[in-house]
Formats: C-alpha cells, structure tokens, sequence
C-alpha cells in the first residue's frame, strides 16, 4: 500500500500488502504443498530455500514475523530482532533496521536464517552473496496468508507441531468471537483511522475483512471502489461527516495520541453519531498493523465494541 505522509510511512512495511483480499479459512492445518520435511526433521525446504539443519541464530527484521516465532516456540533461536520488534517482551530487540536493512550489520550477528518482510535495498540478494539463508513473509492480504507463514515459519525452525497448534489456536479464537455476535437489521457503519490526516482501509483489506467478519459497513469502500488507492484511500472531512458512522477506531492512537477527545474536537465532528453514542474505540497501533498472532486481539477489540451498541 502506498502511504503519502512521514507517519503512514513508518508502518508501511508492516502493512504494505494488507489488501485486496477476503477472511477464506484454509480447510486444514497442514503445511504448505511448498513445504517439505516431517516436524523437526533436516534438511528442509520452503519455497526456493532449503535449511540443511534446524537455525540457532535467527535474525528477523519484521515486527510480524518476530511475533509469530516466539509464539510457535523458536523464541530460544531468535537472537536478534529490529528495532520496531516489540513483542514479546524477551524479544532481544537491537538497532537494526528492517526499513533500511544493512548487509554488514546484519552479518556481524552472525546469523543461520534472516526472515524479512519486504525486500528493500535489494537485501536479499546481498544477504544471499553472504550465504545468508532468507525468508520472505510480505504483509498478508488474508489470514490464509497468516497461516501459511506461521506454518512456513514452523517448517524452518523445526517447531511444526508449535505452528499448527497456534494456527488451530487462532482459527479457534476467531470462530468463538464470532459465532455469538447479535443479528441486526441493519449492518452498523464504521470508520477505521490509520493516521489524523485521514487515510483508512476499505474493505478489500486484511483490516477491513476483520470488520467484515463482525459484519460491519466500511464507509471508505465508495471512495475506492476503482482500486487506485490500494485500499488505502485518503477521506475527506466532508465524506467521513456525511456518511456518519456507527463507529470509529482508532489505530493512531500511539503514533499521533489520537483520543474520543481528540476526535469530538474536530470541526462538524461533534454530531457524529460515534462520537455522540461514545462508540469511538481506541486501537493499539502495533497490533492494528500487524498479521500475526495477535490478530485475535484486534478482533476481540472490534467485537466487545460491537456488541456493546444496542441491537434495533
């Protein structure tokens, strides 16, 4: 996704491909047909990499992919993560970049596999004159796309058993959420705000099938209904008053200390029936542009918001 001002930049990496697809779950937990070799067993292949013996010195440069590791159990093999790297805790977090990703830098850690979500500066291919195993894990566009990494990911650490349980574990939690949601005659509206110059998601998003999957109406979907903006269309002040929305979340609440206060204060913002039926909802930004495991947590948020609003 193209992102037109310094703050959107910042998490462009983290979200640059979250769009222009559907919530499809996969029928099965199994590895992708891609993905070779039994659980803990070496060699073994994914893609056009092949690992001859399970890595002990992982570095990953996505914020992402740092997460869905230590949640499938190769946390003890991660010895080195980049700066944007903030979960888990333990996550032994350095300066190194994943938006500018330095060769040198990245080698001095001495690592057996580097796993990266976006391929800037050509890094792959200096990190592969190094002999330097990589692996790719681009934003996802659907939480099929989830899976498969986490199951990709658990294929190359030797942790497959810990992948598909996490991967059963998410589905589970998703479907949970879900299932006991109030039917309503009408779909509410939101707005999902990725920054306070506007910008948002429209449906054809990772985000926006989430909301999708609650059964909420993006009101950012007319103002992209040519696919120019990628899903990522700017709004005006004028569209988002107009259309009026049940809801509003914030996922620049971190980022630019956006509020309930701040929103309501906004010119023509005070009648907004969000703001006048206290249905603003703030996000934490991380886990709002990210794909991993904690995606059950975002959704969690937009669920308890939802089902708090009286049923017509």
């Amino acid at each position: 996704m193209t992102r037109r001002t310094p703050r959107l930049l910042t998490v462009a990496l983290a979200v640059t491909a979250l769009a222009l697809g559907a919530c499809a779950e996969p029928d099965t937990d199994e590895p992708n047909a891609g993905a070779s070799g039994a659980a803990g067993q070496f060699p073994v292949t994914v893609g056009n990499l092949t690992l001859e013996k399970r890595p002990e010195k992982i570095v990953s440069l996505s914020a992402t992919a740092t997460e869905m590791l230590f949640a499938i159990g190769a946390g003890a093999q991660v010895t080195a993560v980049d700066e944007r790297s903030n979960h888990p805790p333990e996550a032994p977090k350095t300066d190194l970049s994943g938006f500018q990703p330095n060769a040198e830098a990245i080698s001095a850690k001495n690592p057996d596999l580097v796993v990266l979500s976006d391929d800037m500066n050509k890094i792959v291919d200096q990190l592969t004159a190094l002999k330097i195993p990589v692996h790719l894990t681009p934003a996802a566009q659907t939480l099929d796309d989830t899976y498969r990494q986490i199951g990709e990911l658990g294929q190359l650490t030797g942790q497959v058993d810990g992948a598909a349980d996490l991967t059963r574990r998410i589905k589970d939690d998703i479907a949970k959420l879900v299932k006991d949601l109030p039917k309503r005659a009408e779909k509410l509206t939101y707005y999902h705000e990725l920054g306070p110059e506007l910008y948002t998601a429209t449906s054809k998003t990772y985000i926006g099938s989430l909301y999708a999957l609650v059964g909420l109406e993006n009101i950012a979907d007319a103002s992209d209904a040519d696919g120019k903006s990628g899903g990522y269309p700017q709004l005006s002040q004028e569209v988002i008053v107009s259309a009026d929305p049940d809801f509003i979340f914030l996922a620049d609440t971190k980022c630019c200390q956006q509020s309930a206060q701040t929103v309501g204060a906004r010119g023509g913002w005070a009648g907004l029936t969000a703001v006048k039926n206290n249905q603003i909802v703030p996000l934490d930004d991380d886990i709002a542009s990210r794909w991993g495991p904690r995606v059950v947590d975002l959704l969690r948020a937009i669920v308890d918001a939802v089902a708090k609003a009286p049923v017509a």
